[in-house]
């Protein structure tokens, strides 16, 4: 573990750049992630099953070397912790319209890490009235994971609930059902804790606790619960089975928690209980549509979102009907954040809610400069990165390195920017696109983002008269095509587009044994394999969808083999659940006469070899099998 300097995070359009004063530790899931972290390569894999698999099918797809290149690079990269925050505002993006600079939020989700800086969507932060001290707003994140279970509960007034697991999220669920007055009954292996839930307004046990079960019926008239939420995090089945018995007739178990689910049947199906699970923070989590491009659920359908669950904590707060500050235990400034997890891991002290506090005094620089691996001379290949994800990382940073000098690199991930730096040499590291494309000291920039942002970054590098390698495609539109060819013309310069296939030492040795002037037939299958209606490469306006995304690759191949430009066109796709489209039949017609034939299946299964292209020409047929093997059929012999 360490604490980096890294540049500021990028600002998209739906976003907000936050200045963190305070950040809350969640002491079991980071915990948990920072002691996997410090496991050795045997352990992690005995953690890590679903990741095992995940190696031991690229070994088998791709090869030892590439895989464990791969996995390395993983494993190497920081991964910043952290999912609960509040801070100032200091720019939005352009299409939030509701907060301004300097107002006070708190932020949850995946960017709103322990950090100076963050750039949050703008449905994962809500305002913070002036009362409201932020040490407190920094528990809203986790306030709102403890809320939803309680949703999920639909507890009422004067009812009850058993909390099982009196951590932070527990405490928590304790201090909100008492404010929504419920009677909280809470439970926990640690007396520590228990002591803590008593403090909380719980009526608190140990697990151990004499006649456990009959006391809890007892406080509850003897009819059982109304709700069970279990808030623990273990291996156990215990939980689940202590709520099955807790729990009155047509009761309802909630689990917040890391717990298994593999329970007995007889309690609840004799009590005909209701088991729900509480996903994070409310009705939205994990929804790109919702956390990345702003698209709330209508209020009269989601009455409690995750957004109007954060904003409820909030609300609590500045009402003085919640304290939260009771549950702070511990403040470390960010710089010695290290020592924070250590307790955590060494349990040496008792701790609750432990705050990260910053320096909002410190000035912050948005890039970082760092000493470059080389110096480069007047003639050297000088080399800029905007983006740099998986294929940038495993393929074509690797294949550069050595080749040229690295200046500049901008990626929308504040610790990728800073790690990719450090291991390649370059001389800074932003998040900021402009940074690295006006560099006057950089001469070729490679484009390696997502699709939508292809064309506007190419025209602009090229207006600042930039050699320009772009990832496939090159753009999505023909309006943007035209614009970006208008502007090529005007510049003497190089456009690169990551198509490579045609350049892979078989297709190379197939082009030369079919010979030049005679026109070819040319079938090619692939096997493409399943991408998730979710992923962004399917939404039109970021990835464009698979057609556009990948299957140019394919056209370009059948291009090159064909030495013609394409005259005609014949599509048909089958139709599927999701209407993706992405299981597709084209026929191409060449103006030199060949023709081929292109089959793309996103149905297929991983074990089949991704292509397979036959050539057929002047007798003879070539058949490449995944570019590693090449087989010529002509006459009676085969090469």
């Amino acid at each position: 573990m360490s604490v980096l300097d890294v540049p500021f995070p990028a600002l998209s359009d739906g976003a907000v750049l936050v200045r963190n004063h305070f950040s809350l530790i969640s002491a079991g899931t980071e915990g948990k992630t920072v002691k996997e972290a410090r496991l050795g390569y045997l352990a992690k894999a005995r953690a890590r099953q679903k990741e095992v698999k995940q190696v031991v099918q690229s070994a088998k797809a791709n090869g030892l070397t590439a895989t464990y290149d791969l996995v390395m690079n993983k494993l190497e990269a920081a991964s910043a912790l952290g999912y609960s925050c509040a801070g100032e505002v200091i720019a939005v993006g352009q299409a939030v319209t509701d907060l301004k600079v300097g107002d006070r939020v708190a932020c949850g989700g995946g960017s709103a890490v322990h950090a100076e800086v963050v750039a949050v969507p703008r449905n994962l932060c809500v305002r913070v009235p002036e009362g409201v001290d932020l040490r407190e707003a920094a528990f809203t994140t986790l306030a709102a994971i403890a809320l939803q279970g309680i949703r999920q509960a639909e507890v009422s007034l004067g009812g009850n609930a058993v909390v099982i697991g009196l951590g932070l999220v527990g405490l928590l669920t304790v201090k909100l059902l008492g404010a929504a007055g419920v009677r909280a009954i809470g439970v926990d292996l640690d007396l520590a804790q228990v002591a803590l839930g008593n403090a909380a307004g719980a009526l608190a046990f140990e697990r151990k606790h004499p006649g456990l079960e009959a006391t809890i019926l007892d406080a509850t008239r003897g009819a059982g619960a109304d709700a069970v939420i279990i808030t623990a995090g273990t291996s156990s089945l215990d939980p689940v089975e202590l709520a099955g018995r807790l729990c009155r007739s047509k009761g309802r178990v909630v689990i917040v928690g890391s717990v298994p689910t593999g329970f007995s049947r007889e309690q609840y199906y004799r009590k005909e209980l209701d088991l729900r699970m509480s996903c994070s923070y409310g009705p939205g989590r994990y929804d790109a549509q919702y956390e990345e491009d702003g698209v709330d659920y209508p209020i009269g359908y989601v009455r409690w979102t995750e957004n109007r669950n954060m904003e409820a904590f909030i609300d609590l707060l500045a009402q003085g009907r919640l304290d939260a500050g009771g549950l702070i235990s511990h403040t470390f400034p960010l710089e010695r954040a290290p020592e924070a997890y250590q307790m955590i891991l060494d349990r040496s002290k008792p701790f609750v809610g432990i705050l990260l506090a910053y320096d909002t005094e410190r000035p912050v620089l948005e890039r970082v400069t760092l000493t470059p691996r080389s110096t480069p001379a007047a003639s050297d290949l000088t080399l800029g990165f905007v983006g740099a994800g998986s294929f940038a990382q495993n393929v074509l940073l690797p294949a550069l390195d050595g080749k040229g000098t690295f200046v500049g690199v901008a990626t929308a991930r504040p610790n990728s920017a800073r790690h990719i730096a450090d291991k390649y040499g370059f001389a800074y590291c932003t998040g900021e696109s402009d940074d690295v494309i006006a560099d006057p000291g950089i001469k070729t920039v490679f484009i390696v983002t997502r699709h939508n942002l292809h064309a506007p970054l190419v025209l602009h590098a090229l207006r600042h008269g930039k050699n320009v390698f772009v990832e496939k495609p090159l753009c999505l539109t023909p309006e943007e095509l035209d614009t970006i060819e208008a502007a090529y013309e005007e510049q003497n310069v190089h456009l690169l587009v990551g198509f490579n296939r045609r350049f892979a030492p078989l297709v190379q040795t197939l082009k030369a044994q079919l010979g030049e002037g005679q026109p070819v037939a040319m079938q090619y299958r692939i096997n493409a394999g399943i991408v998730p209606p979710s992923h962004w490469v399917h939404d039109p306006q970021v990835g464009g969808g698979r057609i556009l995304g990948e299957f140019c690759h394919f056209v370009d191949l059948v291009m090159c083999l064909a030495g013609a430009p394409v005259t005609r066109v014949a599509a048909t796709s089958m139709d599927d659940p999701h209407h993706l489209s992405d299981t597709v039949s084209v026929a191409l017609e060449f103006e030199n006469g060949s023709t081929a034939s292109i089959a793309y299946f996103s149905n297929g299964h991983s074990s089949l070899p991704k292509e397979r292209l036959e050539v057929f020409a002047g007798g003879r047929v070539a058949v490449l099998d995944d570019f590693k093997t090449l087989e010529i059929y002509g006459e009676k012999t085969k090469k």
